[in-house]
């Protein structure tokens, strides 16, 4: 299951994600907001995190006007490696080498044509299991 949440500024691309989702019946939760009014993204940022840290979900997806304040965020969560992904190499490149569990995306920034891509790059992609970067991730952990 995916879990979905962005601020005001990511509102009408997470509804663009939540729609590809649907089409390729891939589970999700939407943990808000469900609207163009202003409101702070640390609050959907935790609520995301927490379900993938509590492994109710197995990778999350925000979104905000950048994508920068939201990946700040979900990083301060222990347990959390989010990623700020603008292109497909990017967000397949996180999954292989970093095991990001959480992609962040810039609703302001990002067509919808091509944030779909990257959500497809990145769930679709598995962590590579490599040493080397299971001893990174464990530094990071650290």
């Amino acid at each position: 299951m995916i879990a979905i949440g962005c601020d005001h500024g990511g509102f009408e691309l997470k509804t663009e994600v939540i729609k590809m989702l649907e089409q390729k019946q891939i589970p999700y939760k939407d943990y808000g907001c469900y609207s163009l009014d202003s409101v702070d993204y640390p609050v959907y940022a935790k609520q995301v995190c927490e379900a993938v840290v509590s492994k109710e979900a197995e990778l999350g997806i925000l979104i905000c006007g950048t994508g920068i304040g939201i990946s700040i965020a979900a990083n301060k969560i222990q347990g959390i490696r989010a990623a700020l992904c603008s292109d497909c190499f990017s967000a397949q490149a996180t999954r292989e080498h970093n095991n990001a569990n959480v992609l962040c995306m810039g609703g302001r920034v990002l067509g919808v044509e091509i944030a779909k891509k990257i959500v497809e790059a990145f769930i679709n992609t598995p962590f590579s299991n490599e040493e080397r970067h299971i001893n990174r991730i464990n530094q990071i952990e650290e």
